[in-house]
């Protein structure tokens, strides 16, 4: 086939070495395609549904001694929805996950330490 051609109509449906194509715009590490727009506002709109319970949660006055928790449980809720589907980690390789995971286990780990640290340290002396 002529080169030129190629790069015409023929070109995206080429998938030879795996690069261009219709096939790499919508696919990447695992091979699932991304979600489109719509979706993305979807989740859009229940990350502000979260926030507006987080928000209510704390001005109810009845929830004040179970709000910490609530609002760890409702934070965590989106802090996956942002991972997963924002930084596009759903769609990426396991590896990326897998990277992005220890760094986070160890950042809490790290937190964690350095508050119990500071924390019963200072009762020890």
């Amino acid at each position: 086939m002529d080169p030129v051609i190629a790069v015409g109509a023929d070109a995206s449906s080429r998938s030879d070495d795996g690069v261009g194509g219709d096939e790499s715009a919508t696919h990447h590490g695992s091979g699932t395609g991304h979600a489109t727009a719509g979706f993305y506002w979807t989740i859009g709109l229940i990350l502000a549904v979260i926030t507006a319970t987080e928000v209510a949660v704390f001005y109810i006055e009845a929830m004040a001694g179970a709000l910490v928790p609530i609002l760890l449980l409702l934070s965590t809720a989106k802090f996956i929805l942002v991972v997963m589907f924002f930084m596009h980690l759903k769609f990426d390789s396991k590896v990326l996950t897998t990277v992005f995971l220890a760094g986070l286990v160890l950042a809490v780990l790290m937190m964690t330490i350095l508050i119990l640290l500071y924390q019963f340290v200072p009762r020890m002396r």
